[in-house]
């Protein structure tokens, strides 16, 4: 009573041992089985309309059914369905491509406006720098002014010490 691992490829067809399950039995070295490859080539090219399995049938039909819920009869029909399903293909597409356009749109203004703010952020930069510089000469300016003050002050003591010298003196 040794498990076997199976699989069906549709109502029609034979269940079989697989390759996966011959290879889980091996016990000595390792042997691969490619046997059921040749199996199922052959059943495929026998019957070519068949269910594959999964549930995946002519996705065409699948398709057409899907659409209208009814399988196509005539050419007539059929071309009705292909020119809808072109137009509705072409629809999707075209809204596709307008909202990409609107998305690459808004994001080259987004872009531009960002360039214009980096532009302007640079500008005040230069101007700020300008200030610091001018800023750092005013008060290298005004420390000289004040030297130049005190000093004058200290003049104006000692002539002053000088002139109260002489009153005293006369």
């Amino acid at each position: 009573p040794r498990k076997r691992l199976d699989i069906a490829l549709g109502p029609r067809y034979e269940v079989g041992e697989s390759s996966s399950a011959a290879a889980a039995r091996l016990a000595r070295g390792f042997r691969a089985d490619y046997g059921f490859v040749a199996t199922m080539d052959r059943e495929i090219m026998r019957d070519l309309e068949r269910e594959v399995g999964y549930g995946i049938t002519d996705s065409w039909d699948e398709i057409v059914e899907t659409l209208q819920g009814v399988p196509v009869s005539t050419d007539t029909e059929l071309g009705g369905y292909v020119r809808e399903f072109e137009t509705r293909v072409r629809q999707d597409t075209d809204e596709i491509y307008m909202r990409l356009d609107n998305e690459q749109t808004e994001r080259q203004l987004l872009a531009d406006a960002s360039d214009l703010v980096h532009c302007e952020v640079m500008s005040l930069r230069t101007t700020v720098l300008g200030q610091m510089s001018e800023i750092r000469e005013l008060q290298a300016a005004d420390h000289r002014r004040q030297t130049v003050i005190l000093e004058l002050l200290r003049i104006d003591h000692r002539r002053s010490t000088k002139i109260l010298e002489l009153r005293t003196a006369l």
